[in-house]
């Protein structure tokens, strides 16, 4: 309590100067916002569950002395996963999901919107037409974010679907898309993609969540549920929606358990997709067209133990980056492979810089981190931070912006970078409940964060 005191002290003397045009504003004025009820949310229709004290609205981290703004109201708000993209383009907008559907932040009015009421998932942003898509129940929509317009995708309880291994269609009831991953939208939006286990069967191991009713994810037993369900070897395949008309394809059927899809965001038929399971024990990460051609294997393993997984693609689609270790809790490096060349790139990491998931900034320039908790693979001597990575001379010289000490890892915390790149959002347990902040780049009085090669 003394702790969460000091914070909202803090809060009303933070200086809130040197950001940028739209952001300035917005993320300065939100405690104001806030407190007086002025924004477009109407807090009122999002009751709050926990009688807990509400975490500050904002603060200045007393050991990196970067800016750290909450972003939601509702407790059990969660920004999108790291691949997942939620921003409009001009990063005018951040779409995240609440207990009770989607709301978003709207950083030229400080404002929180309700987008779509009710609960959701497979959530995404387009990058151009300012729609976000989603399931909800068993059909896709689309939702404008300016005018609130809302159109099914999927206008059946099942579709004849075109499978494009075999040359011949089958029927699927579209509550068997959920069943796997997706949904991910294509660079001209025309397509949605995901995963999905025919016949619609469910690894036999429920997804946990946390106190709040926010899905867990990492959970004790995850490790053997993982195990049994690449074991089970269930048939899946991969498939696109026709977001005009609604049809349906599928293709590259198999047994392997087909995870994480995303779509390139600058070529409109590339998918990027894993091969999900123990890390050590499957070569994750792999490309196909969205007509079912030119399945290419990024990454093969090269050692006992070796793992990569949590691959992304780069802001302009050239790159394709991944958590790389030689072997598994020993070597740390983030790995990368230039598509059009197979050229492999790779920046050494200290161990206590490593981080359940990686990103990089629109320019390339810049990668963002969001450490460990003391059970990661990197345990013990990881870090329990928010994290600025620089490349230099074959690694990443490491920032600290926010100390994650008393963050619980079972909700990771899924950093992305804001379109103008000034900065960092993730959602974290830090004061109990999830919340959406954002931590400012610019500024602080930064800790120098081990080097690889460098004396602790």
């Amino acid at each position: 309590m003394h702790f969460i005191a000091v914070c909202l002290t803090l809060a009303l003397v933070v200086v809130n100067a040197g950001l940028p045009q739209i952001q300035r504003s917005a993320l300065r004025s939100l405690s104001e916002d806030l407190q007086t009820g002025t924004d477009a949310s109407q807090a009122d229709a999002f009751p709050q569950k926990e009688a807990a004290v509400e975490p500050p609205l904002e603060w200045v981290d007393a050991e990196t002395g970067h800016r750290v703004v909450r972003l939601s109201r509702e407790a059990g708000s969660s920004s999108l996963y790291f691949h997942q993209n939620g921003y409009t383009a001009n990063g005018d907008r951040l779409v995240f999901t609440t207990r009770d559907g989607l709301s978003c932040y709207n950083f030229k009015t400080r404002g929180i919107e309700r987008v779509v009421q009710g609960r959701v998932s497979g959530v995404v942003v387009g990058r151009h037409t300012r729609q976000v898509f989603y399931f909800k129940g068993n059909a896709v929509f689309c939702t404008n974010l300016d005018t609130r317009a809302t159109r099914e995708i999927t206008r059946r309880d099942a579709v004849q679907a075109a499978n494009l291994d075999t040359r011949t269609t089958q029927e699927i009831k579209l509550a068997e898309l959920r069943s796997g991953s997706g949904l991910a939208v294509n660079a001209d939006e025309t397509l949605l993609a995901g995963s999905f286990t025919e016949g619609g069967q469910k690894p036999a191991a429920p997804q946990a969540t946390d106190a709040g009713g926010v899905r867990a994810d990492a959970y004790p037993g995850k490790g053997q549920m993982m195990e049994e369900r690449l074991a089970a070897h269930l048939p899946m395949a991969l498939y696109t929606i026709n977001i005009k008309t609604g049809e349906v394809r599928t293709f590259n059927h198999c047994t392997d358990w087909l995870n994480h899809v995303q779509f390139s965001p600058t070529d409109p038929s590339l998918l990027l997709f894993c091969h999900e399971g123990p890390w050590h024990k499957v070569d994750r990460i792999w490309t196909i067209r969205a007509d079912g051609s030119g399945l290419r294997k990024i990454h093969a393993r090269t050692m006992e133990m070796e793992i990569a997984g949590h691959e992304f693609f780069s802001a302009d689609g050239r790159i394709i980056w991944y958590d790389l270790q030689t072997p598994k809790g020993q070597e740390f490096w983030l790995a990368g492979v230039v598509l059009a060349t197979g050229e492999k790139i790779r920046y050494k990491l200290a161990r206590d810089q490593w981080s359940v998931h990686f990103n990089v900034s629109r320019d390339g320039k810049l990668f963002a981190g969001d450490g460990g908790g003391p059970t990661s693979v990197a345990a013990p001597g990881n870090g329990q931070w928010i994290y600025l990575f620089t490349p230099k001379n074959g690694s990443l010289g490491a920032e600290r912006l926010v100390s994650l000490a008393n963050h619980n890892y079972r909700l990771e915390p899924n950093v992305t970078f804001t379109p103008d790149g000034q900065w960092i959002v993730f959602r974290s347990n830090i004061y109990g409940p999830t919340h959406v902040y954002a931590v400012e780049l610019n500024g602080g009085h930064q800790i120098p964060a081990h080097q690889p090669g460098a004396k602790k």
